[in-house]
């Protein structure tokens, strides 16, 4: 059973004309870089709250919401991973005034990646957890027949219209339904608590909070993981969720390893969100990880 942490004070820094909310933990070690740490879809700074608290007696530890999610602004634009590389980068430079190790889950660890590769003097080094993102086929993929390539098209055609994707909005965001969600995605099901569910919720209140959901279906595909992770230069640490169904963590971890060989990772006995639901394990990982960076490289175990 999990035990219940208090969530963290945080307030706002103005970005490109937009209110982006943050939490700050901890204080500053001269020896050790700090932490941000940045949420995936639909989640926000309330995810991380068992890691802020595990972590800020050794670290300098910072939460944001990305623009679009969370306590931060939901305005109608184009949302890609260019937008939140940019936005981390310059959080970074603007509020926390160093390099930073970003620790990223999902969508949160690809534009952290973004980060990391295309803005390297933001980066002290990189944690993912169960990152997103695509990779360059290496295979041809067949075809679809006509059918599923005409079905797909319908359905996608559909989803970028305002009304249908509206009404998809306010099915997903039912809390029956955030709550399954999180089942299957949890190995440990008490770990899917009535504040988890609330902390998805509330935000899909917010104004423009379905515009935002619309978005993805039209959103750009970012640049491959393959090509971020040849011009990345800094350490990376990668934690997997081995339960994840949403993804193979093997597969998908043997592909990381192809383009970084010498990255860390660890599989863990956690679905898509290790950070949440072994935090313990996860803040010691973390905390080993950043503290040997000053002493010697690390090898992949």
């Amino acid at each position: 059973m999990q035990t219940a942490v208090s969530p963290s004070i945080g307030t706002y820094w103005q970005w490109r004309g937009h209110s982006v909310y943050y939490v700050k933990a901890g204080t500053p070690h001269a020896d050790r870089p700090p932490l941000l740490l940045v949420h995936g879809f639909g989640a926000s700074t309330d995810h991380w709250r068992k890691n802020i608290e595990g972590l800020k007696g050794e670290f300098e530890v910072w939460a944001i919401d990305l623009l679009g999610f969370g306590r931060s602004a939901k305005p109608s634009i184009e949302y890609s991973g260019n937008l939140w590389r940019d936005q981390l980068h310059e959080f970074i430079t603007e509020v926390i005034g160093q390099p930073a190790v970003l620790a990223g889950n999902s969508l949160g660890g690809y534009a952290s990646l973004c980060v990391a590769a295309q803005r390297p003097e933001s980066a002290a080094g990189l944690i993912l957890l169960n990152s997103a993102g695509p990779f360059t086929p290496t295979e041809s993929v067949p075809e679809p027949n006509p059918i599923q390539k005409t079905l797909s098209g319908m359905m996608r055609s559909m989803l970028l219209q305002p009304l249908p994707s509206f009404l998809l909005f306010q099915y997903v965001r039912q809390k029956s339904v955030i709550r399954k969600t999180l089942q299957k995605v949890y190995l440990d099901q008490t770990a899917v608590t009535d504040q988890l569910v609330e902390d998805i919720y509330r935000p899909s209140c917010d104004p423009g909070a379905a515009s935002v959901f619309a978005a993805v279906f039209k959103s750009p595909q970012g640049e491959r993981n393959d090509v971020l992770l040849s011009q990345m230069q800094c350490p990376l640490l990668m934690l997997w969720g081995e339960g994840d169904p949403w993804i193979r963590a093997r597969e998908r971890g043997a592909k990381f390893r192809q383009h970084c060989p010498q990255l860390t990772e660890y599989y863990l006995q956690a679905g898509h969100c290790p950070h949440d639901e072994v935090p313990e394990q996860v803040n010691s990982l973390i905390q080993g990880w950043v503290l040997g960076l000053s002493e010697k490289p690390q090898q992949a175990q």
